[in-house]
């Protein structure tokens, strides 16, 4: 059941992405540079449309990616999904849990890009310094959940080295 708190998560993402990515593009200029020097000159511009359509298009690509393995685990859409994901078992919890909420912290990871993009545009007044301080926390949050998958499948092969 705590898997339904993660879908609540994903969902308050999607959410958070679409308000905070709408208002982000409504604020950029024509083009919108995406990589600056050391000096703060620009160094890569792009089309604020191509932009927008990039940051649509990654969006929806990473939550395809990581929420149709775990909708295949709540449907039980092959056999051996519901041989490896029996009802009751803590496993397919703990999976769904982690599906969903790596999702949300993908989203929240583009939202920081967006972001970050926001701020080497000029458009400090809203969110703060350009600095970039706030990439940092992507990495460190996938690391987290990747050690999190990893405790997740290592618990269920000792389960099952258990039963043998």
């Amino acid at each position: 059941m705590k898997y339904r708190f993660a879908k609540a998560f994903h969902l308050l993402s999607v959410f958070l992405f679409i308000v905070i990515f709408l208002y982000i593009y409504s604020a950029l200029p024509q083009q919108v540079n995406y990589e600056v020097g050391e000096s703060g000159q620009t160094l890569k511009i792009i089309d604020k449309d191509t932009f927008f359509y990039a940051g649509i298009g990654l969006f929806i690509f990473l939550n395809l990616v990581f929420i149709t393995p775990a909708k295949m685990i709540e449907n039980k859409s092959t056999l051996n999904i519901k041989k490896l994901f029996r009802n009751g078992d803590p496993f397919k919890d703990n999976m769904l849990t982690w599906s969903y909420s790596f999702a949300a912290v993908m989203n929240i990871g583009i939202v920081i890009i967006a972001f970050y993009v926001h701020g080497i545009n000029g458009m400090t007044e809203a969110i703060g310094n350009s600095s970039g301080y706030g990439l940092y926390l992507i990495p460190v949050f996938f690391v987290i959940w990747i050690i999190w998958l990893f405790v997740i499948v290592s618990k269920k092969m000792s389960s099952l080295k258990s039963e043998a």
